[in-house]
């Protein structure tokens, strides 16, 4: 009888462990860069700069999770900005380090990015080179409302194991490269 008890407790420590692995799900850098450049194409806006009518697109994004320690994730966005002054259309190539605050919904079952503030600028247009805050502030603008309403990463509910971990309130730790949900 006591053999019989010890076995149905190894059995089930062994249960527990092979169920710890499961009670964490992890995003990193690449699989959030996927997720981002996927949802790409739905990211343009047109506005107006000093009046003169201007079409904004995202063209690519990079990400680093909690650089150096940080619980933040850096975004590298590269950006068109198309601007038509008298009948001519001028492109202008934007790249922008953004920072923002990971922040998961339970509702939602997503990751978003908010609070995000920009860490640096550049512009390329017609020769010029240099920081060009104006349209920053337009990229940075855009950018924001896309992420309040968009999620940078929605878990696969429809995967048994993902939804009874999402069944649980979940803590979202920032680590170097991958963002991780815990109960």
């Amino acid at each position: 009888m006591k053999t019989f008890f010890l076995a149905c407790f190894t059995l089930v420590l062994s249960g527990c462990a092979s169920l710890s692995q499961y009670s964490a799900y992890s995003v990193s850098n690449s699989e959030l860069e996927q997720v981002l450049d996927s949802q790409l194409g739905a990211l343009q806006a047109k506005s107006d700069l000093a009046g003169i009518p201007l079409t904004l697109s995202v063209d690519d994004m990079k990400v680093n999770i909690g650089p150096e320690g940080r619980d933040v994730v850096q975004l590298g966005t590269f950006a068109t900005a198309n601007m038509k002054v008298l009948g001519f259309e001028y492109p202008a190539k934007l790249a922008l380090e953004l920072e923002g605050t990971p922040y998961y919904d339970s509702d939602k079952k997503a990751i978003f990015v908010r609070s995000l503030a920009l860490l640096n600028s550049s512009v390329e247009a017609g020769g010029y080179k240099g920081n060009l805050a104006p349209v920053s502030d337009q990229v940075m603008a855009l950018l924001n409302q896309y992420l309040d309403t968009h999620p940078v990463y929605t878990l696969d509910t429809s995967d048994t194991a993902v939804r009874l971990l999402t069944s649980v309130p979940l803590d979202l730790t920032i680590e170097q490269g991958k963002l991780t949900l815990k109960p």
